[in-house]
């Protein structure tokens, strides 16, 4: 048996070459080989809110509740993109929202879940954003909006995300280590898988003495990224020829 784990799907219905590999990936799954999977944010490009009808958004919630009737347990985290999925879409599609972070025992490894974002600390802007969508309140008053004023707010929401980081030095979007030292050390493990960065990677290094392992995911926007774990051991794959 294994479990996978992706990232940063950026589903949006003007890419549907990607929704077709995702559907494609999902009709693929099967329980007698793969017991969870673990979508570790931003599946959607952007989320307004569990009554969002969009037929594409539709169709991938069925997808997905398949997946879950065939006895896959499905797990989804909030990313930066879809911080706003809710437990009627959870309900929806037969998955349970998992904290960020969360800590699971993966075969037997204590191993650290994460979205990666809030490892950027570097990128001052983007935490401040983070912080402000991330208030109860400002969520609130959101969701409060009708469904159109909140598209046309999404929009451009994500037009300023595209000028600020093409702005930004690649640096700064990454991942600060003392951050991933500091998180991995609150969470008493050696191993932490997330994704954000769209930099996939296995990063080796020592922490306090032992060895330690940050398992990075890549998007689907050029790599189909996936980490295939099973008692084995652990594969980083793509999708992409």
């Amino acid at each position: 048996m294994n479990t996978l784990f992706i990232s940063d799907l950026h589903l949006d219905p003007q890419r549907p070459e990607i929704l077709a590999l995702f559907t494609r990936f999902l009709d693929a799954l099967d329980a007698s080989q793969t017991e969870a999977l673990y979508i570790l944010g931003d599946l959607f490009e952007a989320w307004i809110g569990d009554d969002e009808d969009a037929a594409a958004c539709q169709a991938i919630s069925d997808r997905l509740r398949l997946v879950s009737e065939r006895g896959i347990v499905l797990n989804i985290m909030h990313g930066n993109r879809d911080f706003l999925l809710g437990p009627a879409f959870a309900e929806g599609c037969g998955a349970r929202l998992i904290d960020d972070p969360a800590r699971i025992d993966l075969y037997g490894t204590p191993t650290l879940l994460m979205h990666g974002d809030t490892l950027c600390t570097d990128d001052l802007e983007y935490q401040a954003f983070r912080r402000q969508v991330r208030d109860p309140d400002w969520q609130r008053q959101f969701l409060a909006l009708p469904l159109a004023e909140r598209r046309r707010m999404a929009a451009g929401l994500r037009e300023t995300s595209r000028e600020q980081t093409a702005a930004k030095r690649p640096e700064i979007m990454d991942v600060n280590p003392e951050a991933v030292i500091t998180a991995m050390r609150e969470a008493g493990v050696q191993t932490l898988i997330h994704g954000h960065t769209h930099r996939p990677a296995v990063h080796e290094f020592e922490l306090d003495g032992r060895p330690a392992r940050r398992i990075v995911l890549g998007d689907w926007y050029d790599q189909g990224s996936v980490l295939k774990a099973s008692p084995a051991g652990r594969e980083l794959l793509t999708l992409f020829e």
